[in-house]
């Protein structure tokens, strides 16, 4: 391990700065979950399946947004991009607190397809502004500063809504969103490497093939003569070739770094159901803060840890050991032992999402890493999305154990058949170059 990583990649002003207006991104919506939920069940008097729903609605926007706003910000430049969440976030969470249920839902599935992208335009800037080892240190550090803010928003959240009112809360957090897009806009971070400074300050990033990088995801270690002595290819088929035209930068290894950001948003979102249930369970529902701050103070130190390595590891292992290690959580029986538990897989949590990413920037050529990066996103956001009610379901039949067990066998399941398909590490799904010599 070489912790002087941080060091030099912090004295980039860039990459510091990029860093910072990351932070503050993403500051107004991690206190929006909590937000959004005690308004649902405190203001408009409705159950905690209503307010779920809500959040559910609202992530299904966001996964669907996703996509279509990277490829936004590919085609059309970050400022063009942004303006429409910008304008969004202000106008639709000034509004959608004073709406009855029903209305809210639609408010909510719009404010989520225009929720402002600030996860994958910092990922997509970091990619640009750092290559090498070192992407692997800023997309941890990247991990890290969001562990620290889920730590601080959802607290803010529950101040707000216990001591002045949901309704406030809500709008504040639109328009201090909005404050953040504007704040993102000026500060305007390059999504292509010709968009950086030619003073030799930051090494541009070469698109990236899916030669040894795609190995290095799945495990595979094989070498690139060996694929091109292995003899012709057959023609890819009508699927793939239409595949390949409506997503040219997608490959295998791409595909299989998604389904892994997905087991890790299960795996992540059904264990905070768990926690939650069984400290509701014993009575000890004030104590939640506890655990959630030793569960994210060890993605913090797991996260550090990881960045300073030597060599990448693959997230595929990564979500096997998190799988794992959530097991032992389903047998707390305090408070304290919940917390204790928590820790080995949080160590993991931060490594796996930072390695991830990395490989996804590893993978696609800069032209089309926005769109990437923003299907990235709605991976680990669907992942979520099913993580809780999987969870929720074995808790109601079950117990919170049930729960704990369930999410962990299903991601630890998931990073497995990844690592499995290190035999695929080089086949991409659809052949770019022929499918574009038949268009």
């Amino acid at each position: 391990m070489n912790f002087a990583v941080y060091r030099d990649l912090l004295r980039i002003r860039s990459v510091r700065t990029l860093l910072i207006v990351g932070m503050i991104a993403r500051f107004p919506h991690s206190a929006a979950g909590v937000l959004l939920t005690l308004h649902v069940v405190q203001t408009l008097d409705r159950g905690y399946a209503e307010a779920g729903a809500v959040a559910a609605i609202v992530t299904i926007g966001i996964a669907a947004g996703a996509p279509w706003r990277g490829r936004r910000i590919d085609s059309a430049g970050l400022r063009r991009a942004l303006l429409p969440s910008v304008i969004a976030e202000a106008v639709i969470w000034s509004i959608a607190p004073h709406l009855p249920y029903h209305w809210l839902l639609v408010a909510a599935l719009v404010g989520g397809l225009f929720t402002l992208p600030a996860f994958s335009v910092i990922r997509q800037a970091l990619g640009v502004l750092v290559d090498g080892d070192r992407r692997r240190t800023a997309f941890t550090l990247d991990a890290i500063a969001t562990e620290v803010i889920f730590m601080a928003g959802p607290a803010v959240g529950v101040v707000l809504a216990t001591q002045v009112s949901t309704v406030l809360g809500l709008t504040l957090v639109g328009l201090a969103t909005a404050c953040a897009g504007l704040f993102l806009m000026w500060f305007n971070p390059p999504t292509r490497s010709e968009q950086l400074p030619d003073d030799g300050t930051v090494p541009a990033v070469a698109p990236a093939g899916i030669g040894e990088t795609a190995a290095d995801l799945i495990g595979s270690r094989t070498s690139t003569s060996h694929s091109a002595a292995s003899g012709p290819r057959r023609g890819p088929s009508l699927l793939r070739r239409g595949i390949s035209r409506a997503f040219p930068w997608l490959t295998v290894p791409l595909v299989v770094v998604m389904v892994i950001a997905a087991g890790a948003g299960l795996v992540l979102s059904g264990s905070e159901v768990g926690i939650v249930a069984t400290l509701e369970l014993s009575g000890n529902e004030g104590q939640l803060g506890l655990v959630f701050v030793a569960w994210c103070a060890a993605s913090v130190v797991g996260g550090l840890l990881y960045g300073a390595l030597h060599r990448p590891v693959p997230p595929s292992l990564l979500l096997i050991g998190m799988g794992l290690l959530t097991l032992p959580m389903a047998f707390a029986e305090s408070t304290l032992s919940l917390a204790l538990l928590s820790i080995p897989a949080g160590l993991l949590c931060a490594p796996v999402l930072s390695a991830a990413s990395e490989k996804v920037a590893d993978l696609v050529a800069e032209d089309r890493r926005g769109e990437a990066m923003g299907w990235y996103g709605s991976a680990l956001t669907s992942g979520v999305a099913l993580g809780a009610p999987l969870a929720g379901v074995l808790i109601d039949t079950t117990g919170p154990w049930g729960g704990f067990i369930t999410v962990a066998v299903v991601s630890a399941l998931i990073g497995a058949a990844g690592f499995a398909a290190r035999g695929l590490g080089r086949q991409p799904v659809a052949d770019p170059e022929r499918a574009a010599r038949e268009v």
